[in-house]
C-alpha cells in the first residue's frame, strides 16, 4: 500500500500511521492543508474491510474538512482520523487514550471531535490527555443538532431554488439514516410540516422515527426510489453512483452525509437528470462551525445564528452555478480553493 498513489492523496500535507499493542488501536490521521490554521475534523471509529480503504477514506475526508472549513469562512484547515475497528466490540477506555495520545504526538497540528463511533464522552476521555479534543460535555458538546440544523436550512435553500419555495410543509422528504444527524433533521423537517420516508439499518430506530413523525419506513436498499422531492443522504458516503442515481426520483438531493458522490462525474450526471445537488460539505458544516467556535465564550443561540448563514451560502452556489453553467460542487470547490489558496499552495 502506498500513500502519494492513491487515487484520493491530493497533495495531502501529511498523513501518520499509528498502532498500539496495549490497547489494539490501529489509526491514520491525515492532515490536508493547513494554509487557514491548524487541521480540524472528526475522528472516525469503523470496520474497514483492510488498511487501503481505510486510507482512502481518511483521505477523502481529511480534503473535505479543508474545503468544508473554508466554505463555512473558519480559520482551520482539514484533517481528519480513522481508527480501524468495531466501536460496539473493539473501544476501551485505554484504546481511546492511546489516539489521545497519537493526536497529542502531532502538537496541535491536528484538532479532533467526534464522528461515526465516537461519542462526547470518548471525547472527554480524550480531553483528559490532550487538549486537542473538542465537543466535550463541558464545552460545545454533541454537534450534531448543530450540524442537522444546517442541513435543514440547506434543504430549504435547495427547495427554494429547485422548487420554487422554501416553505416545506407537505414536501416528500427522504431522509436516509436516522443517527444523531438524520434524527434531529427529522424534527426539524416534522415541525415544518414535511411528510417523511425513512430508513435505517437499525429497526429500533425506524420504529421510534415512525412514533415521532408519523414517517413512512422503507427498507435501506430502496430509500433513494422514494417518490419525493428531496432525497436527504445522512448516512455513509459514495451513495450517489451509477447505480443509484438513475433510479432516482427526487429533484433535490441534500442531505448530511460525507463525500455523497461516489466519484466527482456523478455530479455531471446528476446535473444531467436536472436534479439539484447541494454539495455536501457546504450543507453539513454545521458541527464544523459549532466546534471551532468551543471555548469560554460559547454560546449556542451564536453558534446556530452562524450555522443558519448556510442557507445563505448555498443559495449564493446554486445561483452562481445556474449563471455559469456548471455544477454546485464544482462552484463550491472554486469558491473554497480562493480562500484556502489551493492553486498557490501546488505552485510552492
Amino acid at each position: 500500500m502506498t500513500v502519494f498513489s492513491r487515487p484520493d492523496f491530493d497533495h495531502h500535507q501529511s498523513v501518520h500511521f499509528h498502532q498500539d499493542a496495549a490497547s489494539g488501536l490501529r489509526a491514520i490521521i491525515a492532515i490536508h492543508n493547513t494554509n487557514l490554521g491548524p487541521a480540524l475534523g472528526g475522528c472516525r471509529m469503523w470496520s474497514y474491510a483492510d488498511d487501503t480503504e481505510a486510507l482512502d477514506d481518511v483521505l477523502r475526508l481529511s480534503k473535505g474538512m479543508t474545503y468544508k472549513a473554508a466554505m463555512a469562512g473558519l480559520d482551520f484547515g482539514g484533517g481528519k482520523a480513522v481508527i480501524i475497528g468495531d466501536s460496539r466490540t473493539q473501544k476501551t477506555d485505554g484504546l481511546i487514550r492511546a489516539m489521545a495520545r497519537f493526536i497529542d504526538s502531532l502538537g496541535g497540528a491536528y484538532h479532533t471531535g467526534e464522528d461515526v463511533g465516537m461519542t462526547v464522552a470518548d471525547m472527554d476521555i480524550m480531553r483528559q490527555v490532550t487538549p486537542y479534543a473538542h465537543g466535550v460535555s463541558d464545552g460545545s458538546g454533541n454537534p450534531s443538532p448543530a450540524t442537522a440544523w444546517g442541513v435543514f436550512v440547506g434543504i430549504r435553500a435547495a427547495a427554494r431554488h429547485r422548487l420554487g419555495s422554501g416553505e416545506l410543509d407537505g414536501v416528500k422528504v427522504a431522509v436516509q439514516g436516522l443517527g444523531n444527524v438524520g434524527a434531529a433533521l427529522c424534527r426539524y423537517l416534522a415541525d415544518a410540516g414535511a411528510r417523511l420516508t425513512i430508513a435505517d439499518i437499525d429497526a429500533e430506530k425506524v420504529r421510534a422515527a415512525q412514533e415521532a413523525f408519523g414517517a413512512t419506513a422503507v427498507v435501506s436498499d430502496d430509500i433513494h426510489r422514494a417518490d419525493v422531492e428531496i432525497f436527504a443522504p445522512c448516512a455513509l458516503g459514495a451513495g450517489l453512483n451509477d447505480a443509484t442515481i438513475p433510479e432516482l426520483k427526487a429533484a433535490v438531493v441534500a442531505g448530511s452525509a460525507n463525500n455523497q458522490l461516489a466519484e466527482a462525474r456523478h455530479g455531471d450526471i446528476l446535473r444531467e437528470k436536472s436534479i439539484l445537488y447541494a454539495p455536501d460539505y457546504v450543507i453539513n458544516a454545521g458541527g464544523l462551525i459549532d466546534i471551532a467556535a468551543e471555548g469560554p465564550d460559547y454560546n449556542t443561540d451564536d453558534v446556530l445564528r452562524r450555522v443558519g448563514g448556510i442557507e445563505a451560502t448555498l443559495a449564493r452556489v446554486f445561483e452562481r452555478a445556474e449563471a455559469e453553467n456548471q455544477t454546485p460542487e464544482r462552484i463550491a470547490d472554486r469558491i473554497a480553493e480562493e480562500r484556502f489558496g489551493h492553486g498557490a499552495a501546488l505552485a510552492a
